[in-house]
């Protein structure tokens, strides 16, 4: 594990895409270890629900440093946030109450549609498609919850995409920020709010829109546009149009980084959709997968030479790769069947949901017993009985 008092040059596959601006010269990581949870609707929800079950039995969950999120991963992050200083950790850091403040309240919103009922009400009624997705994470999660209803320790980031500025806007209990336009201390954003933001898929469930005051943000805290309308309307869409992994604010400070991907995978198509709906949903598709196979590499890359410890596991990631006798019998032509639920907010049955969590647990824990803790003993059974199907 590197040293964080030793200097040391930074391999550029360890050094994430600066923005113009921003310090061309990063400092070393501080040690810590930090989780990212990207996007993909209720199926990301799932996955991550399952991959936060294992890493609590290990012991690793209550050790976070940060826990950074886009999309769906923001939902599961947002339950886990909101119930941290409830939870009962006992003398080897394992919570005996997940389940109850965590699971249970995420399996109930994936119980309900809410991208289509949205949609309409947002065209057909009063208000927008983001309020009315906000409205339903305050309804079956958050209620009337703000950021600062969340721990200090450890830090949550809930990351959404600046339309405005094309940078990265970030929401946590310390600060919401963009570098280019500045930084508001201690906000008091709803935390439905904040996650809808980033959730808030284009370009259907997209924007959320906050009007702010120039005196909210500290003085001279932007780079270039701390000016209305930047500060004071500010627009936004899904975080991961910026960073589909959640990758960024963790991997800029800290040295040991996991990270969770429930992403799709796009194949090639003789003949795809031609209307202006088809055609734009496959473009974003395609983006996606270049963002995300570019960010992929980056963590890959970075734990190979040794600038980074930690961990990656995906959702179609093939279970036998990782080359693990004790692994859970998680095969792949079962595993890439799940792994293709839909990316949506549409409601998922019990078995699905079931199924979802513990693939999510069974390769989290693979990924964390062959490159992060070979020590760490093996878990006796899926946290359901229905396996992977």
């Amino acid at each position: 594990m590197p040293d964080p008092g030793k200097s040391f040059t930074i391999p550029a596959s360890a050094v994430p895409v600066a923005d113009s601006g921003e310090s061309s010269n990063p400092k070393p990581p501080e040690h810590g270890i930090a989780l990212s949870l990207s996007g993909g609707g209720y199926r990301a929800m799932m996955f991550h629900a399952g991959a936060v079950i294992r890493l609590n039995e290990c012991g690793i969950l209550s050790k976070l440093q940060r826990i950074s999120s886009v999309s769906g991963g923001s939902i599961t992050a947002g339950a886990l946030a909101l119930a941290w200083l409830h939870l009962r950790f006992n003398g080897t850091g394992v919570a005996d109450n997940l389940d109850e403040l965590v699971i249970r309240p995420v399996r109930k919103l994936a119980s309900h549609t809410i991208d289509i009922g949205s949609v309409l009400l947002g065209v057909l009624g009063p208000g927008t498609v983001a309020d009315k997705i906000a409205h339903y994470y305050r309804k079956y999660l958050f209620g009337k919850s703000t950021l600062q209803d969340l721990p200090d320790h450890p830090r949550f980031v809930f990351n959404a995409t600046n339309v405005q500025s094309k940078s990265l806007w970030r929401f946590s209990k310390a600060y919401m920020r963009d570098w280019r336009v500045g930084k508001v201390p201690n906000p008091k954003i709803e935390l439905a709010i904040a996650v809808a933001a980033s959730s808030a898929f284009p370009p259907v469930l997209s924007p959320v829109e906050l009007d702010l005051k120039e005196s909210d943000y500290e003085t001279n805290s932007g780079a270039g546009l701390q000016r209305p309308p930047f500060t004071t309307q500010v627009v936004l869409t899904d975080g991961g149009v910026y960073d589909n992994l959640g990758l960024e604010t963790v991997w800029k400070r800290y040295d040991t980084v996991l990270v969770s991907d429930a992403g799709g995978v796009y194949g090639a198509e003789e003949d795809p959709e031609r209307d202006w709906f088809g055609h734009t949903h496959r473009v974003f598709d395609l983006i996606d997968n270049q963002v995300r196979s570019l960010r992929k590499r980056q963590v890959i890359d970075s734990f190979q030479n040794g600038s980074r410890q930690g961990c990656y596991w995906g959702i179609w990631t093939d279970i036998a790769n990782y080359q693990l006798p004790s692994a859970l019998n998680a095969p792949y032509q079962k595993t890439a069947v799940i792994a293709g639920t839909p990316t949506r907010l549409k409601a998922l049955d019990s078995s699905s949901q079931e199924k979802l969590i513990n693939w999510g647990y069974a390769v989290c824990d693979a990924a964390l017993r062959r490159h992060f803790d070979p020590a760490l003993p093996a878990p006796s059974a899926f946290p359901f009985p229905v396996g992977v199907g």
